[in-house]
């Protein structure tokens, strides 16, 4: 055990979160913490911590916890770099580099026996730590958080709040600690940094505790999942998958069993009732007595409402929603992206997923019309009545309530109509004269939301829309825009999501290039770390250079064109083989053991610069065969 909580008590302002939760943290268990917003699990982790205290119950932990947790705001001392502020972590190990330093000048003059025994103590208790591998582990981390070599030189007061919190991660965990406690830390995270995170945990040999709305991670890294529900905790084994089959499956054995002790406890007051007074009056007693000390079991609560996202009837668009040709987006002489070419049906979902900066949000604004197009053109289908849902939610007028936020888009609408509606998205009775400002982020995203269904539109385009949603409510949306008969384009980082609505996955990479693939993400994650030559991917301008390179090459001979093919094809065969070596390597670099083996890092390393150079040297050579 490393700690357990036993029959937590805890309320804020007379209202109760915690019922009595009970529940035991173990060494290496991987446990992920979920409920609704609101449903105490943050409260857990503070009392965890101790930096809040129980109203009644007992927070028992071993002697010595080291406890690691993620806070949400990460401050950084005065002047520290991204590089320093990483290998701040090793505080012990950097306090025995000195110590040695010191005593190896103090040898240089006089190498007494007591010097060369406490130097060889301090040596040996420095290399037990890892001391000569440390900062080999804090650089692979730091690549694998995002942080390029170029950045860790930069000062931690210039970062963004977001860049402070994924460092901030980075120097946690490298900070060792018994158990980790991590409140949302794909936040901050772009797909590639959350999927390194994800490979780190899994061969983590420490306990950890997670806080995320993110499925996918939860699937891809717990082994236990404990929900906080009514102030309870209940403990499930497994994934979160496995988790949602579970529940579901003790809920109806629950529900059996209090409709099975409901008929029993029915027949016998009916005896009760009429043997009371007669005959059978001793029985009769006796059975009331045991009615008494009978343990109820309770009936299953029905869900609070997440919300009712479905969306209304909409006004049929053309069958071509959007057409994009050889567009590049981006600012003046910056481009984000290019070559992009696609056309989007009705009735498709566009999931637009890459790193931090590669475009996505510019794409958005882009066919929007917010921003222009560097070069290239796009043309909207006929019939198209488009909506935008912002991340940032900076459509909502904070000084509106909440009720006159939506008349903003139906005027003329009555009272009634407007509080129905707003009552799905759980806005009911008064809240509706609440002040947009006074909103939590929660509540804000589903009043944007709330905006952009009753606005009756046939397009969707959506920036993060599930972001401060909790799970059930983003359920409750991918439920809605399953059914929705319109089209969608959307920016998400959340992978269960873009699974549950995509038919296509629109990846924006380093290389200003993007991908088209057509299904969802698993599909698109498969291909990527399986890359195989029948790939459903192809570049945007593939099929128009393969039936231009047909055109030129008819004045070469017959014998000159099939040598041509033929190395076509031998390239097109070897570069996915060598894209999945390079998958592969980039895993292996990202495994902690690798990380604290210096000679093993760079040697992985510069295997991955020689694949990638012949990767790069093989594309070069095929679009010249192809010109």
């Amino acid at each position: 055990m490393l700690f357990r909580l036993s029959e937590i008590h805890k309320s804020y302002g007379g209202s109760e979160i915690l019922n009595g939760v009970s529940f035991q943290v173990n060494p290496n268990e991987k446990i992920g913490l979920v409920g609704r917003n609101g449903a105490g699990k943050t409260t857990v982790f503070r009392l965890v911590t101790s930096e809040e205290t129980p109203d009644s119950g007992e927070i028992i932990k071993i002697n010595n916890l080291k406890i690691g947790l993620l806070e949400q705001h990460v401050d950084f001392t005065e002047s520290e770099t991204v590089h320093t502020a990483a290998l701040s972590a090793f505080e012990r190990l950097h306090c025995l580099e000195a110590e040695m330093r010191l005593l190896e000048h103090k040898m240089a003059e006089t190498a007494s026996d007591e010097i060369l025994e406490t130097y060889a103590a301090l040596q040996s208790e420095f290399e037990q730590a890892d001391g000569f591998t440390y900062i080999a582990k804090a650089e692979a981390i730091l690549l694998g958080l995002g942080f390029a070599k170029e950045t860790w030189q930069l000062e931690t007061k210039n970062l963004s709040g977001g860049q402070k919190n994924r460092l901030g991660l980075a120097r946690l965990l490298l900070s060792d600690p018994d158990v980790l406690l991590l409140d949302e830390p794909t936040n901050h995270l772009d797909v590639g940094a959350v999927e390194w995170l994800e490979n780190f945990l899994q061969t983590y040999e420490k306990a950890f505790v997670i806080i995320s709305h993110d499925r996918y991670f939860l699937d891809r890294t717990c082994r236990k999942i404990i929900e906080i529900e009514y102030g309870k905790a209940i403990t499930y084994k497994g994934n979160y998958s496995q988790f949602l089959v579970e529940r579901e499956e003790r809920r109806e054995q629950q529900q059996r069993e209090y409709e099975n002790q409901q008929a029993y406890i029915a027949k016998n007051e009916d005896f009760i009732r009429r043997n009371l007074a007669g005959q059978k009056t001793k029985m009769a007693k006796s059975r009331r007595n045991m009615l008494e000390r009978l343990e109820r079991i309770e009936a299953i609560s029905a869900d609070k409402s997440s919300g009712n996202f479905l969306l209304k009837k909409i006004e049929r668009a053309g069958a071509n929603v959007l057409m994009v040709e050889d567009l590049a987006i981006g600012y003046g002489e910056n481009i984000l992206a290019r070559d992009i070419n696609f056309t989007l049906n009705r009735g498709e979902c566009l999931g637009v997923i890459g790193g931090n900066g590669t475009g996505k949000t510019t794409f958005l604004k882009t066919i929007l019309g917010q921003i222009r197009e560097i070069s290239g053109k796009l043309i909207w289908g006929t019939k198209t009545q488009i909506g935008y849902y912002s991340q940032q939610l900076e459509d909502l007028e904070e000084r509106n309530e909440i009720i006159n936020e939506l008349r903003r888009i139906a005027p003329l609408a009555e009272n009634g109509e407007l509080r129905s509606f707003l009552a799905r998205f759980l806005f009911v009775g008064e809240d509706v004269f609440k002040k947009v400002s006074t909103l939590s982020g929660g509540e804000k995203g589903r009043l944007a939301l709330a905006k952009l269904i009753f606005s009756n539109v046939n397009v969707l385009v959506l920036d993060e829309p599930t972001n401060h949603l909790d799970i059930p409510s983003r359920e409750a949306l991918e439920t809605a825009l399953e059914s929705y008969q319109g089209t969608i384009i959307t920016v998400s980082h959340d992978r269960y999501f873009l699974d549950k609505i995509t038919t296509q996955i629109f990846a924006f990479e380093e290389n200003k290039k993007v991908e088209i693939f057509d299904g969802n993400y698993s599909e698109f994650h498969d291909w990527r770390e399986f890359q195989t030559p029948n790939s459903k991917v192809q570049s945007s301008t593939d099929v128009q250079s393969l039936e231009k390179s047909d055109e030129q090459r008819t004045n070469l001979s017959k014998n000159q064109q099939q040598k041509i093919k033929n190395r076509i094809g031998e390239i097109e065969k070897a570069i996915p083989q060598l894209e999945k070596e390079l998958a592969k390597t980039t895993l292996q670099i990202s495994q902690p053991e690798v990380a604290a083996d210096h000679e093993k890092l760079q040697e992985l390393s510069q295997k991955f610069e020689e694949i990638e150079q012949k990767i790069q040297s093989l594309y070069e050579e095929w679009e010249r065969l192809l010109k």
